[in-house]
């Protein structure tokens, strides 16, 4: 029967070590799996982060435009106050038709 054994199985020292091979190459590729997908992660978090700051930045150069503005109508209407009037009544008959549109 010893001989049966070895003449069934008569490489399973070899099968042994393929079977290691591969249990080796499948855990390096889930590794290199999970430093990837950390790195795409990390790459993505950068990426919002920059695009908040880049928001942040917009929202205060339009808080400064509108402050802009604010003053220069202001002044406008303190010494042009009827061509202050027509310019309004124009950019309202604009809007209202692009915004019919």
């Amino acid at each position: 029967m010893a001989q049966m054994s070895n003449s069934t199985y008569p490489n399973s020292s070899a099968t042994r070590d393929t079977s290691d091979t591969l249990q080796d190459m499948k855990d390096k590729g889930l590794q290199q799996a999970n430093r990837m997908v950390e790195k795409a992660s990390d790459t993505m978090s950068d990426m919002a982060d920059r695009v908040v700051e880049q928001g942040r930045e917009a929202a205060h150069q339009m808080q400064n435009a509108a402050g802009t503005m604010q003053n220069a109508v202001n002044q406008s209407l303190k010494q042009q106050p009827m061509a202050t009037l027509a310019v309004a009544a124009v950019v309202g008959f604009v809007l209202g038709a692009l915004w019919k549109s």
